[in-house]
C-alpha cells in the first residue's frame, strides 16, 4: 500500500491525531518538512494521499518550496489523489486550484464555535458531532476551489478543506 505524504511547514508541528488515526487504521504514512533543502518530491504519484499541515505564511509569500508544491497538488488533484488542508494546507489547495486567497478583515486567533456541514464528507470526518470549539489563527481566507468539499462553517467565515 503507498503511504499517505503529510507536508509540515514548521518544524515543530507534527500531525497529531491524524498520524494517530491513520496508524490505527494500518495506513503508512510519511511527513516531509517544506523548509528542507531538496525535500520536495518531483511527483506525488507515489503517495495514496495527501496532507497539507498549517504554517505562519501564507501561499501568497516569495518562498522557494510553495511553486513545486502547488504543482504537486495539481498533479495530486489531476490524478485523483485525495487531498485534505488544515490552514495553511487549505490555501495551498485552493491557490493551487484556482482559488483565490485574500486577507480577512480581521486576524482570528483564539477559540470559536464551528459547525459542521451536512454532507458526506463532513459526516465521515466527523461522525455524529454537529459542532465543537476549535482553535482558530488565521489572518487569511480562501474560496473553495472547484471539486472541494465544504467541511465546517464558523459563523459568517467558512474554513474549507477536502477534495
Amino acid at each position: 500500500m503507498k503511504s499517505v505524504v503529510i507536508f509540515k511547514n514548521v518544524a515543530h508541528e507534527g500531525p497529531g491525531y491524524l498520524g494517530d488515526f491513520l496508524t490505527l487504521q494500518n495506513i503508512p504514512w510519511q511527513i516531509i518538512n517544506t523548509n528542507e533543502a531538496n525535500a520536495i518530491p518531483a511527483s506525488i504519484l507515489a503517495y495514496s494521499g495527501v496532507v497539507l499541515m498549517g504554517g505562519p505564511m501564507s501561499v501568497n509569500d516569495d518562498l522557494p518550496w510553495l511553486p513545486p508544491l502547488l504543482d504537486l497538488i495539481r498533479e495530486a488533484y489531476v490524478n485523483d489523489i485525495p487531498l485534505l488542508g488544515h490552514c495553511l494546507g487549505g490555501q495551498l489547495i485552493s491557490k493551487a486550484l484556482g482559488g483565490v486567497v485574500q486577507q480577512n478583515p480581521i486576524k482570528e486567533i483564539g477559540w470559536g464555535e464551528v459547525t459542521v456541514s451536512q454532507n458526506d464528507a463532513a459526516k465521515y470526518w466527523f461522525g455524529a458531532i454537529e459542532h465543537f470549539n476549535a482553535f482558530h489563527w488565521h489572518g487569511e481566507t480562501f474560496s473553495l476551489p472547484q471539486g472541494a468539499t465544504h467541511l465546517l462553517d464558523r459563523k459568517s467565515t467558512r474554513l474549507n478543506s477536502s477534495h
